[in-house]
């Protein structure tokens, strides 16, 4: 969390969680399944296999639930702009992201405790799989579910409030240009975020529950591109929802504007002149 004006707001405490989630993947399960594609083998021992099995389904879940908890305090912030303050707290937030971790928990521990995580050739990744014949139809129902629970849910909770603020957005401008302009931007917007999501997640879930189907074999190849297409999310995540508010874009630019400045003058004593005014010509471009 770069900007301390959105650390203020109450749906930093969403992108916090959201940002925590993405980054935890990308350093640990990220690699793992490169390892595994370059060894074209389980790359750890059992106990890191279990452990990066376990936070593969936490983090993936917790990740859908965080852009649905998203899209709701956007669309509490749009329909309900007078009440939003006493609608959406911090409490509130907070308990958003409690039920988040308990949800993600719930089902990350079942398949712990069921010893459903193991390396899986078809993924190239420590992940939920089976290897015993007598349990099939047990873990046909718990993926069946668990994919209902996370990924569909969170789909449809991100088309309803979307739709809902996309509705909201064409008819409270009074003038028709701004009307047209508000109504492209937010259609813009509700694409990016809803488009992301499907191409992202889809793939590799219809790949999880296809493989379910006794006569059906997965490609491997196909297998491991799915899941890069789901590890593609938490890399696109700080540039899609820096659409979401100005306030995003403004810091995700800022942060990499100074990096850059960083690295070109590494004695910053004598530039704060340059800075305030590269920092003016910055506000004024975004």
């Amino acid at each position: 969390m770069y900007s301390a004006e959105i650390r203020r707001q109450v749906p930093g405490v969403f992108i916090l969680n959201l940002s925590f989630c993405n980054i935890l993947i990308t350093i640990l399960n990220m690699p793992s399944t490169l390892f595994g594609v370059i060894k074209n083998q389980k790359p750890f021992g059992d106990c890191a296999c279990q452990t990066i099995s376990f936070l593969e389904t936490f983090l993936t879940t917790n990740t859908m639930l965080s852009m649905a908890a998203l899209s709701i305090d956007r669309w509490i912030a749009v329909v309900f702009p007078l009440s939003y303050s006493s609608k959406m707290r911090y409490k509130d937030a907070m308990i958003m992201v409690c039920y988040s971790w308990l949800h993600s928990l719930t089902f990350s521990l079942i398949g712990l405790l069921l010893s459903w995580y193991d390396y899986s050739h078809i993924y190239a990744s420590c992940t939920l799989h089976l290897n015993e014949d007598d349990e099939k139809i047990k873990f046909a129902v718990f993926t069946v579910v668990f994919h209902a629970m996370s990924f569909t849910l969170s789909l449809l909770t991100l088309c309803c409030t979307y739709f809902k603020v996309l509705k909201v957005a064409r008819v409270k401008q009074r003038c028709l240009m701004e009307q047209k302009r508000r109504k492209q931007r937010a259609t813009k917007k509700i694409t990016v975020f809803i488009g992301s999501f499907i191409v992202c997640f889809a793939p590799y879930v219809i790949t999880r529950l296809t493989e379910l189907l006794p006569l059906v074999r997965i490609n491997p190849r196909w297998g491991i591109a799915s899941r890069c297409l789901a590890y593609s999310k938490p890399a696109s995540d700080p540039f899609v929802y820096s659409l979401l508010r100005q306030q995003y874009k403004k810091a995700l630019v800022n942060m990499v504007n100074k990096l850059l400045r960083r690295d070109l003058y590494p004695s910053s004593g004598h530039s704060s002149s340059l800075d305030t005014e590269n920092d003016y010509c910055l506000q004024r471009i975004t």
